[in-house]
């Protein structure tokens, strides 16, 4: 596949992705979304749930993982990928790892709990990671979200 066709695939469901995290933004939610990826075709959409069910890690990472181990029948993703509005924190970086997502898609960095401060090797070892795909939109809804609640 050609850089060009990957930039457009990664643009297309990164899209998901937002849309995800803005449904989280109308429920009140820190607005973060992401979508499972396997074979060019969606099996897990999720968005963040930690208010809605009391559980600090009802982190939309975690939701889609789950939802997308639940999919395929098994506990390993690796000929998936995983779109994620926002950098993975450390507790999902780990189970990015944990379930071997082959590549990892992420829109803006989040400086204070990412993991690539905190854990850069939490990732499977053959992991790719692709970072800023339509990081602007990313950011704003993020940041619009929290001017909201100041």
């Amino acid at each position: 596949m050609s850089t060009d066709e990957q930039i457009k695939k990664d643009m297309y469901f990164m899209q998901r992705a937002i849309d995800e995290a803005k449904a989280a933004y109308r429920e009140g939610e820190i607005p973060i979304g992401a979508v499972v990826v396997c074979r060019d075709r969606i099996i897990a959409r999720a968005h963040n749930l930690t208010e809605t069910l009391n559980d600090v890690t009802a982190h939309a990472e975690m939701q889609a993982i789950t939802i997308a181990e639940s999919e395929l029948g098994g506990k390993y993703l690796q000929d998936c990928t995983l779109y994620v509005t926002v950098e993975p924190c450390i507790m999902c970086a780990g189970a990015i790892g944990w379930a071997q997502l082959h590549r990892i898609v992420y829109g803006c960095p989040d400086i204070k709990r990412g993991y690539h401060e905190y854990a850069p090797k939490a990732f499977h070892p053959k992991a790719n990671v692709t970072s800023g795909v339509l990081e602007e939109e990313c950011k704003a809804l993020m940041q619009r979200f929290f001017q909201e609640r100041r």
